[in-house]
C-alpha cells in the first residue's frame, strides 16, 4: 500500500501539471489571434478553410473561427469546403454555428463536398461552386462505408437536407434526392429523372442550373469581386497548431495507441521497481488522451479525475484484500473516464478493449523478460536450505537399521524405545509389543523406524 501511495504522489501531480500546461496554449494562442482580428474592424472578409474529414475536431475549430469574425465585426465569411464528409452530428453542430452567425457565410465548394459536407454547403446564405466540383451523395452510412436503410434514420437525416435548402430558398426535393434512394425526382432543367435507387450528385454546371449554387469561381479573389466590398481586408483563419494536435490525437487509430501505451506504461512501471521510462510514457500518453479530447470540447476535469481513481483502485487491489471489490470499481471508474471524455461511446469502448488486450501482451512479455525484477518477488521465497547448502531437513535415522533396543512403552503399534542411548519412535508391523520387551530394528523409513520383538535364544 505504501507503494501505491508513493506512486500516485508521483503520478498525480505530473499528470495534473501537464493537462493544465496544454489545456492553456488554446487560449493563448486564441488571444493572439483576437487580436489581429481586432485591428482590422471594417470592411473585413473572414476565409476559413473546411478541408478534412468532418468530425469533432473540425467543429470546435469552426466554432473558434466564426467566434472571432464575429468580435472582429467581420462583414463576410468565405467557407472553403473539400470534404468527402463525415460524422453527421458534427454536420450538424457545423450547420447550426453557420446558421445563427452575425456574420452571413459564403460556401465555396472546391473540388467536393459530398454527403455531410453537403448538408454544411446548404446551410449558407450563398453557394458558389468550383469549375468541376461536386456535390450531393448524402445518403446515411456506417462506419464502414454501407449503406444505412433504417427508415427512422433516412427519414430525419432526409428532413434535415430538406429544411437546410428551404431555408436560403433551395428546392427541398433537390435536397431529398440526394439522401433518400427511393425518392424519385424530374430534373426538367437538367433533361433527367433521378430514379429509385439512385444517390443524387451535382456538378457545379448542374448545381447552378437548378439554383443550388449561385455561381462558379475559380478562386477566392473572384469571390471577393462578386461581394463588391470595397478594398475588403482579407483575414484567413487557419487550424492552430494546437488544434491540429488535438485533431491528430483524437482519431481512433492514435486514441488506441494513446490508451496502449498508458495501460502498458502503468503497469509495467507497477510491476517493475523504480520510476522510469515506462512510467513516464503511461502518463504522457494519458495526458495526450485526455488533452486532445479537452482541446476538442468532449473532455473535463471529472474524467481525468474518474480516470486516475480507476487506475488507483486497481493498484491498491494489488496490495488490500477487498474479495474483488476494489478492482471492480477500479474497472468501473477507468472505463467511465475514458469513455465520458470520448466523443463517441461505443468507438471508445471498443478502443479501450483493444488497448486492455494489447497492453496485457507487452506486459505478460516484459513481465517475463524482466522476471528477477517484478513485484511478485516480494511474495516468493527463493531461499533453499539443500543438503549442498549444509542443511539437513530432518534428522537421519538409518544408522538404526538392525540395533537392538528395549522398549519404553507398549507399542500399539507405535510407541518409544531405548536405542542406544537415544529415546526413538518407533512403530510395529502391527502386533502388540508390551513394555520392557527386547526389540530389533528391521527397517527404516525416512523418520519411521520399524521394529519387531526380539528373543534371545535359550541355552
Amino acid at each position: 500500500m505504501e507503494k501505491v501511495m508513493r506512486m500516485a504522489r508521483r503520478l498525480l501531480p505530473v499528470a495534473f501539471l501537464l493537462l493544465y500546461v496544454l489545456s492553456a496554449l488554446p487560449a493563448v494562442v486564441a488571444a493572439a489571434e483576437s487580436s489581429t482580428a481586432e485591428n482590422s474592424v471594417g470592411s473585413t472578409v473572414y476565409v476559413i478553410r473546411a478541408e478534412q474529414s468532418i468530425e469533432s475536431g473540425l467543429q470546435e475549430y469552426l466554432k473558434r473561427a466564426y467566434s472571432e469574425a464575429e468580435e472582429a465585426r467581420a462583414q463576410h465569411i468565405i467557407l472553403v469546403l473539400n470534404t468527402y464528409g463525415g460524422r453527421v452530428d458534427s454536420a450538424e453542430e457545423i450547420g447550426r454555428i453557420i446558421r445563427t452567425s452575425k456574420v452571413p457565410t459564403t460556401a465555396f465548394v472546391q473540388e467536393k463536398a459530398v454527403s455531410a459536407g453537403t448538408y454544411i454547403a446548404l446551410n449558407a446564405k450563398q453557394l458558389v461552386m468550383e469549375p468541376g466540383s461536386t456535390i450531393g451523395a448524402a445518403a446515411v452510412v456506417d462506419g464502414s462505408g454501407n449503406l444505412i436503410t433504417n427508415p427512422k434514420t433516412v427519414s430525419f437525416w432526409t428532413e434535415a437536407m430538406r429544411e437546410a435548402a428551404k431555408q436560403n430558398g433551395r428546392d427541398p426535393n433537390i435536397a431529398a434526392a440526394m439522401v433518400d434512394p427511393d425518392f424519385k425526382l424530374d430534373l426538367t432543367e437538367l433533361g433527367r429523372t433521378k430514379e429509385k435507387g439512385d444517390i443524387l450528385t451535382l456538378s457545379a454546371s448542374d448545381a447552378v442550373k437548378v439554383g443550388y449554387a449561385d455561381y462558379t469561381a475559380s478562386s477566392i479573389d473572384e469571390i471577393l469581386n462578386h461581394l463588391a466590398y470595397s478594398q475588403p481586408k482579407v483575414v484567413e483563419v487557419k487550424p492552430s497548431p494546437v488544434e491540429r494536435i488535438a485533431q491528430f490525437l483524437t482519431q481512433p487509430v492514435v486514441m488506441t495507441l494513446l490508451l496502449i501505451m498508458g495501460i502498458a506504461g502503468i503497469a509495467i512501471e507497477l510491476f517493475i521497481p523504480g520510476f522510469g521510462v515506462p512510467g513516464i510514457i503511461g502518463i504522457i500518453a494519458f495526458a495526450l488522451y485526455f488533452f486532445g479530447h479537452y482541446i476538442i470540447g468532449f473532455a473535463g476535469m471529472e474524467d481525468v479525475i474518474l480516470f486516475v481513481l480507476g487506475i488507483l483502485l486497481l493498484v491498491s487491489e494489488l496490495f488490500i484484500p477487498s474479495f474483488g471489490i476494489l478492482g471492480i470499481l477500479g474497472s468501473v471508474s477507468l472505463i467511465s473516464g475514458v469513455v465520458m471524455a470520448a466523443a463517441d461511446p461505443k468507438e471508445a469502448v471498443l478502443s479501450l478493449a483493444l488497448a486492455l488486450v494489447v497492453a496485457i501482451v507487452v506486459v505478460v512479455i516484459i513481465a517475463k523478460r524482466f522476471k528477477s525484477r517484478g513485484i511478485w518477488n516480494r511474495f516468493i521465497l527463493r531461499d533453499q536450505l539443500t543438503t549442498e547448502q549444509g542443511y539437513v531437513s530432518t534428522a537421519n535415522k538409518s544408522s538404526y537399521l538392525h540395533k537392538q533396543g528395549q522398549t519404553l512403552t507398549p507399542l500399539r503399534p507405535a510407541g518409544t524405545a531405548q536405542i542406544g542411548d537415544d529415546r526413538v519412535d518407533v512403530v510395529t508391523n502391527g502386533e502388540f509389543i508390551p513394555a520392557g520387551s527386547n526389540i530389533t530394528v528391521v527397517r527404516v523409513e525416512g523418520t519411521r523406524v520399524v521394529v519387531q520383538q526380539w528373543k534371545q535364544d535359550s541355552k
